[in-house]
């Protein structure tokens, strides 16, 4: 293939305003979704400094208000969150599904995980229009409009069989001109992802990764639309066959995978485990104390011999119901996670049916918004709760003096990226 072939061909695509317009569509949504990802990411970072501020100053106030452990438990708000990674302007992923941030409380957990448990099916089906959503979506419809009729519109045109007698090369002619058409469209999609990855301080490796991704999945529908452009059929027929392929692949087997898998695996709702969990902590204002502390000690048997109250209300007791109200709860809790999963792995098999869902099940795991990326920040909540019970208790149950210098011990939640770095 000489150099004379290739400036043959890419003079003559570009002398086609349609390729212009399609090229120039894309370029413009990449544009389009870079910026409104990373400008989401900058307003997640500023909620999580806003939240840090207002957190250290309530921390202060309640501590210069209060000089008793169980009303400084009981007042106490720590914020925890999952900071975007640098690649979620890219892919956004779950990260509007799920909650990325909780103010916690020494109280009983799972009503303070579930009823935040904004889970919204519609949403995450739809999908925001992030970079991996335009790539998924709209890259493979742009490559369709280019390539349907790579060979039709020669036909039509009276020129292709004199095209085929002429050219003195294989690959030269039709290959080439698809290759041109592929590599164009890939410049112009990715160079404004390079620009969001170095403005959001993306690593080298994950833009060479999330460049190679975005070109294997453009080469897959390039091929489909090469093969399909071979067949002696009008220009709309093929583009109506290639659109309907699309159609079938991005929405109809993710939305028909989405309610099968939804009837398949059935589990307990973040509702039924804060109703369980309140439950619990309601009834047990009305139980003698003896059966709050004979349940507590049951998980916690170093407490032993030190839970007798002496009043109707004592901090160790109600703490101690707290943590009944919790376990009761938990089984509900371990089957609504088991259930998430199954879910989650059956939508991975599902995805193989579905190009543009594989495709943004693995970005967003590069970027960590996937569920497996939500699901960690909840064990981190989890624990950084049990952290504070291990703080408090000594306190509660050994009866400690106050003293205010205890308080430097207190754990803090320090998330797992920020410690990485």
């Amino acid at each position: 293939m000489r150099g004379a072939d290739i400036r043959r061909e890419a003079l003559f695509l570009v002398r086609r305003k349609s390729v212009t317009l399609l090229l120039l569509a894309g370029f413009a949504l990449a544009m389009f979704s870079v910026w409104t990802g990373s400008v989401e990411v900058a307003q997640q970072h500023a909620t999580i400094d806003r939240l840090l501020e207002g957190d250290r100053i309530d921390r202060q106030e309640v501590t210069q208000k209060h000089s008793d452990y169980g009303y400084l438990a009981y007042y106490t708000f720590h914020l925890t969150y999952a900071p975007p990674s640098p690649l979620a302007f890219a892919a956004l992923g779950v990260r509007d599904v799920y909650p990325w941030k909780h103010r916690i409380r020494m109280l009983a957990l799972e009503g303070q995980i579930h009823e935040s448990d904004t889970q919204n099916p519609e949403l995450a089906l739809a999908g925001r229009i992030d970079f991996t959503f335009v790539i998924a979506v709209f890259a493979p419809l742009l490559l369709i409009l280019l390539l349907h009729d790579l060979r039709a519109s020669e036909r039509a045109a009276g020129r292709y069989d004199f095209l085929v007698v002429t050219v003195k090369r294989k690959f030269s002619l039709w290959p080439l001109r698809a290759a041109l058409l592929v590599l164009s469209l890939w410049l112009v999609l990715i160079l404004p992802f390079i620009g969001g990855a170095i403005f959001n301080n993306v690593p080298v490796l994950q833009m060479a990764a999330v460049g190679a991704c975005v070109l294997i999945y453009l080469l897959f529908w390039a091929g489909l639309c090469y093969g399909v452009s071979a067949w002696r059929i009008a220009a709309p027929v093929l583009a109506s066959f290639l659109l309907g392929g699309w159609l079938l692949t991005t929405f109809i087997i993710p939305a028909v995978g989405d309610v099968v898998i939804e009837e398949a695996y059935h589990g307990p709702a973040g509702g039924d485990i804060l109703m369980t969990q309140r439950e619990a902590v309601n009834d047990a204002w009305d139980l003698p104390h003896s059966v709050t502390m004979e349940a507590f000690v049951a998980s916690h048997p170093k407490w032993e011999g030190k839970t007798q109250t002496d009043s109707l209300f004592e901090w160790k007791w109600y703490y101690a119901f707290q943590q009944v109200g919790d376990e009761k709860a938990r089984p509900l809790s371990t089957a609504y996670q088991q259930t998430a999963e199954k879910r989650y792995e059956a939508a991975g098999w599902v995805a193989l049916l579905s190009p543009a869902t594989l495709f943004k099940r693995h970005l967003t795991h590069l970027a960590e918004t996937d569920a497996k990326a939500a699901w960690q920040y909840e064990r981190d909540v989890r624990a950084f709760h049990a952290e504070l019970r291990q703080f408090y208790y000594p306190l509660l149950f050994n009866d400690a003096m106050y003293d205010e210098a205890a308080l430097a011990t207190r754990p803090t939640f320090n998330p797992k990226r920020n410690a990485d770095e």
